[in-house]
C-alpha cells in the first residue's frame, strides 16, 4: 500500500503542475488581452486601422494610427500611418487638422513616394473648410463666403502642381484650381456690387479693376467690366466709362470654366 501511495502522489503533483502551467498559457493569449489595443503590434494596428477607414470608422481608424505611430514611431507602417491619419481627419470634418497632419508629413518624409498625395490633401482639406461658423446654418453661394480657405486651397494646389507636374493629381488639382479661381473673383464681384447698391461707386471701380488685373479670362472679368462702366458713368467720369465699354465690347464671353468661346 505504502509503495504505490507515492508513485500516485507524485503523478497527482505533475498533473496539477501541468494544468496550471496550461492554464497559465491561455491567459496569455485570453481574448480580453487580445482586446488590449495597447499589446498590439505595428502591423495589427495598422490592419484594424485601415479595416475602421474602410468602413468609414474614421475616429477608430484615427486612433489605431495614431496608437501605432506612439508605440512604433519608426518604419514603414508609422510613415504609412501618418498619411492616412491625415486622410481620416479629413474625412472626419476636421480640416485643420487634418492640414496640419499633412504639413507634418511632408516635413517628416519630404522625399516619400506618396508625398504628392500629402500635397494634394492640404488643397482638399482647406477647400472643404467653413471659415464662418454661421456656414453650417446658413446656405449662401461659395463666392459669398470669407475666400481665406478657398485662397489658401488655390496656393496648395498650386505647389502640388509646382513642385510635382506629373503627379497622378496634378490634373484635378488643375481643374479645381480653375474653379477655386472662379469662385475667388466671383467674391470679388459680390463685393463690388455691394458698394454699387450703396452708392460707393469708387470703391467698385477699386474691386472690378482688381478682378480685369487678377481674374482676366474669367465670367467675372466681363462682370467687373459692366461694374466700371456703370460706376464711371455714376462718377460722371463719362471718357472712362467709353474706355471700359470699349474693353468690354471686345473682352470675349467666356464659359464658367474661365475659358473663352
Amino acid at each position: 500500500m505504502s509503495f504505490m501511495s507515492k508513485p500516485i502522489s507524485t503523478l497527482t503533483s505533475a498533473t496539477f503542475a501541468m494544468v496550471m502551467l496550461l492554464g497559465l498559457g491561455a491567459c496569455a493569449t485570453s481574448p480580453d488581452e487580445e482586446d488590449d489595443i495597447s499589446k498590439w503590434s505595428a502591423q495589427k494596428l495598422f490592419k484594424e486601422a485601415k479595416l475602421a477607414l474602410d468602413a468609414s470608422d474614421y475616429e477608430v481608424a484615427i486612433e489605431h494610427y495614431e496608437t501605432l505611430e506612439a508605440k512604433y514611431p519608426f518604419g514603414r507602417y508609422a510613415e504609412q500611418a501618418q498619411l492616412d491619419t491625415a486622410y481620416a481627419y479629413f474625412k472626419f470634418n476636421e480640416p485643420d487638422t487634418a492640414i496640419a497632419s499633412a504639413d507634418r508629413f511632408i516635413k517628416l518624409h519630404p522625399r516619400h513616394a506618396n508625398v504628392d498625395y500629402a500635397y494634394y490633401l492640404r488643397g482638399l482639406a482647406s477647400a472643404s473648410k467653413k471659415d464662418d461658423p454661421l456656414d453650417s446654418f446658413v446656405s449662401m453661394a461659395s463666392s459669398l463666403k470669407d475666400p481665406s480657405s478657398t485662397q489658401k486651397s488655390y496656393n496648395y494646389f498650386a505647389a502640388l502642381v509646382k513642385k510635382f507636374p506629373t503627379s497622378q493629381y496634378a490634373a484635378d488639382a488643375v481643374q479645381r484650381m480653375g474653379h477655386l479661381r472662379n469662385s475667388l473673383a466671383m467674391h470679388e464681384i459680390h463685393v463690388a456690387d455691394y458698394y454699387a447698391k450703396r452708392g460707393a461707386y469708387v470703391a467698385v471701380v477699386n474691386r472690378a479693376k482688381y478682378v480685369v488685373s487678377n481674374f482676366p479670362r474669367t465670367p467675372a472679368s466681363r462682370l467687373g467690366l459692366k461694374l466700371m462702366v456703370d460706376a464711371y458713368k455714376e462718377l460722371k467720369l463719362n471718357d472712362l466709362a467709353a474706355d471700359a465699354q470699349r474693353v468690354l465690347d471686345v473682352n470675349p464671353v467666356v464659359s464658367a470654366q474661365g475659358m473663352a468661346n
